[in-house]
């Protein structure tokens, strides 16, 4: 039966399950607070430059492929796919780097160079990632987590102590080089926690990493959501924006639609696609499923200061995706999970998509993004803003040999309170829940609500977790829900 379904908010997820539901026969609206969709993955545009404001990785290739066959398309149809090559590069002192390569026979023959048998030792952790990527990626992450008894298989039941492991314990056992210990700890950060919090079987991202490489969407990840705009208008659905959802209307247990702008727009079905402690705060207390206490007590990714810089001339000794791991891991880590505060000295990326596409920038210059993970919830004000740019600028000068700051044309910040502002975010978080052992599959908040009727949720702070592949897999999840709803 055709339902009239209401989403709040535009991102990665929202727009996945707005497609799926409309392909059901639904009428799908999108209610979207900011002037353009994407939620977190807006874009920047400035005197010739192109940034994208939010992700601008793009692993898992085949997550996307599997979402738009099933609309019968392919990404081809909308936007272009470039490979990056090398994929990244991550530096640990002055102009000391290791450059990981596009295919992992070449990766194995850096870690051999780096640390004698160690080649070998990547190629047999590859195997183990890639069996559990097949079973992760494949299975299990489009499971709802609704019950336990989704993660019980003939193949999880042969890997169930990897999921009472850790990556970090599991690395160190095979590799003793700490350049090479970062390098493969690295991926789970996208997972939002630290790699000693993180279970054994996550190694799956390391063959998204090595096994399946990175890419970049030519004109950015943008890209990515413009495409799934138009194939959701394609599908029939209405999205508009400049519209501020202030409640989530309940009447005898069950949502009937949302406020927007001062206006009530009834619904059959009510989805949230925004924060989810947000989202929870539209309802009125006696209707909401998850405490201020629960929300306290949970692991959440980090945030992030980010700047989006312009530069009048092209940079030397960098890659499109660089890492600085020139400080301490562990320190930094801390000041994230354990003891949240502004890190002394900061680990830190950079992104230079001028260096794939010339459309970032004008010819002969760069644009630059720069990301500093920090712990959620920390004072932002515009001095400490300044402060770590500066730290940073000067870190990048002295790693890659060159003068940068004086090449600046303009750079513009994004921190924890326009997080909050922009996002609703909780916490000014950037990246969801982290995916720990205790958060994972159906101990995350409920893709359907507990206590109301025809209210559902998507997103990274519920099933399966953090990044954009997952995001659309929420998106579908959800849909697939809702379609068992009568």
């Amino acid at each position: 039966m055709n339902k009239d379904i209401k989403i709040i908010g535009s991102g990665f997820s929202a727009l996945a399950a707005c497609c799926y539901l409309a392909q059901q026969g639904n009428t799908v609206t999108i209610y979207e607070k900011n002037d353009t969709i994407g939620g977190r993955a807006r874009q920047l545009k400035k005197d010739g430059f192109t940034f994208d404001i939010g992700p601008t990785w793009y692993w898992m290739p085949d997550v996307f492929e599997r979402f738009f066959a099933d609309f019968g398309k392919k990404p081809s149809d909308y936007y272009e796919l470039i490979k990056l090559s090398p994929a990244y590069q991550v530096y640990f002192g002055e102009l000391d780097f290791v450059t990981i390569a596009d295919n992992l026979p070449e990766i194995i023959d850096t870690f051999e160079s780096i640390e004698k048998g160690s080649g070998a030792k990547l190629q047999a952790f590859m195997k183990e990632a890639q069996s559990n990527y097949d079973i992760a990626i494949k299975d299990l992450v489009y499971r709802p987590g609704v019950s336990p008894l989704e993660l019980v298989t003939v193949e999880t039941a042969l890997k169930v102590n990897q999921f009472f492991g850790n990556i970090s314990k599991d690395i160190r056992r095979r590799f003793k080089n700490k350049k090479l210990i970062q390098i493969l700890e690295f991926p789970v950060l996208f997972l939002g926690a630290k790699p000693s919090d993180t279970p054994s079987f996550y190694s799956f991202m390391n063959f998204a990493d090595f096994g399946m490489g990175t890419f970049h969407p030519k004109n950015g990840m943008y890209s990515v959501i413009l495409a799934m705009e138009h194939l959701a208008k394609e599908l029939g659905v209405s999205i508009q924006t400049n519209s501020n959802i202030e409640k989530i209307e309940v009447e005898n247990g069950k949502a009937v639609g949302i406020v927007v702008n001062g206006e009530f727009i009834p619904a059959d079905i009510v989805l949230s696609g925004a924060d989810y402690h947000h989202s929870e705060t539209l309802l009125d207390a006696k209707h909401r499923a998850y405490s201020e206490k629960y929300w306290e007590k949970k692991t959440f990714a980090p945030s992030s200061l980010l700047f989006y810089v312009g530069l009048d001339k092209k940079v030397a000794n960098v890659e499109h995706h660089s890492l600085f791991f020139d400080v301490d891991f562990d320190v930094h880590a801390k000041d994230i999970y354990d003891t949240p505060r502004w890190p002394d000295e900061p680990l830190f990326y950079a992104s230079f998509p001028s260096k794939t596409d010339t459309n970032s920038a004008p010819a002969g210059k760069e644009a630059a993004i720069f990301l500093i993970p920090l712990a959620p919830g920390l004072d932002d004000t515009p001095e400490l803003r300044e402060k770590y740019f500066d730290i940073i600028i000067r870190r990048l000068e002295k790693l890659t040999q060159q003068e940068i700051k004086k090449n600046i044309i303009f750079k513009e910040s994004f921190c924890v309170n326009d997080f909050i502002k922009d996002y609703n975010s909780y916490k000014g978080n950037a990246y969801g829940m982290a995916n720990t052992l205790l958060q994972t599959a159906f101990l995350r908040p409920k893709l359907k609500s507990k206590k109301v009727e025809s209210l559902y949720f998507t997103g990274q702070l519920t099933v399966p977790g953090p990044g954009v592949p997952p995001a659309l897999i929420s998106g579908k999840l959800v849909a697939d829900l809702i379609k068992k709803q009568p």
